[in-house]
């Protein structure tokens, strides 16, 4: 178990579900909004064009949200930074295991999808989330809920199947 102080992802296989699941959550949402089954997005807005399609398609609004969150520290730095503001040095001390480097590139792609600002304020420079990025605060819960409820089923599974010579 890991501390509340520090968030360590387990390995490849997080990004994977991460994937999975935004792509199941956002096809029935998508179904039921427009009252549907199977998987029929409803209808969205990109400038005055109107969409719609399956997530399966390479058009669907689905998969921006999969780019988003399918990256590996995306959505650990968007949970790090839900709770407060933080500088740069912060994140890096609360969140084990990410280097400077991949810190600075994510918070980079996710200020490029307008998620995060930089601000600088007495010299100092934080980063916050802004309220595009706060809309992803409950989403990224319910998977941290998940983790904390099914994660160690998920790592006996790993290891059990690893053991058994089987292919993961």
């Amino acid at each position: 178990m890991t501390s509340a102080a520090t968030f360590r992802p387990p390995g490849h296989s997080v990004p994977a579900l991460i994937r999975f699941l935004r792509s199941v959550a956002s096809a029935v949402d998508a179904s039921e909004a427009v009252g549907t089954s199977g998987f029929l997005a409803a209808g969205y807005r990109r400038g005055m064009r109107e969409y719609s399609g399956s997530v399966f398609l390479a058009d669907c609004p689905a998969r921006l949200a999969i780019e988003i969150v399918a990256d590996k520290w995306a959505v650990v730095v968007l949970f790090a930074l839900s709770r407060e503001p933080c500088r740069h040095g912060q994140l890096v001390d609360l969140i084990g295991g990410i280097s400077r480097k991949v810190l600075t590139q994510t918070l980079r792609r996710l200020q490029g999808y307008g998620l995060v600002d930089r601000r600088t304020e007495a010299g100092k420079i934080e980063y916050v989330l802004t309220d595009l990025g706060r809309t992803l605060v409950n989403p990224i819960a319910v998977l941290t809920q998940w983790a904390h409820e099914h994660g160690a089923a998920v790592v006996d599974f790993q290891e059990s199947t690893t053991a058994s010579g089987g292919c993961l």
